[in-house]
């Protein structure tokens, strides 16, 4: 499956990049299971990306959860918790 990765704000600085196309193995079916499989390339993938930090998704330009299903072609963002003031 192919989808398209979009980061924004500090994750995209931490990242050095804005998006990035994949192809995804057979087991990756939801957001939560593309963010698990994005950390497992350590590094700065492992820190900007980490389970239990806040960290905002999106699906087709939609505000998600990890339980979100994806299919070939999607688009998924993440992004850090805006604040106010």
């Amino acid at each position: 499956m192919k989808i398209q990765l979009r980061f924004f704000a500090s994750i995209r600085e931490a990242l050095n990049t804005s998006e990035e196309t994949v192809n995804l193995p057979a087991e990756v079916k939801t957001i939560g299971d593309v963010r698990h499989w994005l950390t497992a390339r350590g590094d700065v993938w492992a820190d900007a990306l980490a389970e239990g930090r806040a960290l905002r998704m999106a699906y087709d330009q939609q505000l998600t959860d990890a339980d979100t299903l994806i299919e070939d072609g999607g688009e998924v963002a993440f992004f850090p918790p805006v604040t106010g003031g």
